[in-house]
């Protein structure tokens, strides 16, 4: 994963050399490539290095943290934010939620959860980054996933099977599924399911059991019962059905 790049905010000398001192920023996949000790510093900063993060005090001269942070968001959206005060305040905490801070973490820091929040936030930008993959891409990577989905539909699928494989995370394959396919990917899996057992039901004499582990149910009784869920009736009814018609 790439680095996330960092910015110090703070007028306080010792709480940036602190933070670049006390906390281990490449085990979190981190480096510190700028720092600033007031409002309009911030500002310059930011835009010349145009970080991934931004550790931000919000008491800091000539314009304080939140309209720094108000400014950026108008320039930056795609830009995080951590507040870190001194300030225990409800109304500076409200402010920061509504203009979507990540972390709101008071002094003195707490290293350790300070740690978390830069791993959760790590996360979620990278997600981020992977969704806004262009639109070519995600149509060719779910035709992949598709193609990957039918010729292994008599093994155990899952969301974590299908990242592993892809190298993409769950939660952006779950994604595709809902905004390519229009259903999510448990309800897609049983349908293809559906599909190939309907197939081998007619095209061929194997029994039940040998059918239900084509499609990937190991036990025929939990494939009996999800084909009567979708089908409206069991596979042997399928079947004699289509023959006798």
């Amino acid at each position: 994963m790439k680095k996330m790049r960092v910015v110090l905010v703070d007028d306080e000398i010792m709480i940036r050399e602190g933070f670049k001192k006390l906390f281990n920023w490449e085990e979190h996949d981190c480096q510190v490539v700028g720092e600033a000790s007031d409002g309009m510093e911030a500002l310059t900063v930011i835009e010349e290095l145009l970080p991934d993060i931004v550790i931000m005090d919000i008491n800091i001269p000539i314009m304080n943290g939140l309209k720094v942070i108000q400014t950026c968001r108008l320039r930056y959206p795609g830009m995080a934010f951590i507040i870190v005060s001194g300030y225990d305040d409800f109304s500076y905490c409200r402010e920061a939620l509504r203009m979507q801070i990540t972390d709101y973490i008071l002094k003195p820091v707490n290293y350790e959860e300070f740690g978390s929040c830069i791993d959760r936030l790590k996360i979620a930008l990278y997600e981020k980054k992977r969704a806004e993959v262009p639109k070519e891409q995600q149509n060719r990577t779910i035709s992949e996933v598709l193609r990957y989905l039918q010729e292994h539909l008599e093994e155990e699928i899952s969301l974590n099977v299908l990242a592993d494989e892809f190298h993409l995370s769950p939660a952006y394959i779950s994604q595709l599924f809902k905004n390519e396919i229009g259903v999510n990917f448990l309800s897609y899996l049983t349908s293809s399911r559906m599909e190939k057992a309907k197939k081998l039901l007619i095209a061929t004499s194997l029994s039940i059991g040998e059918i239900s582990v084509q499609c990937g149910y190991g036990d025929y009784r939990v494939f009996t019962k999800a084909f009567k869920k979708a089908e409206g009736c069991t596979p042997s009814q399928y079947r004699r059905d289509f023959y006798e018609e």
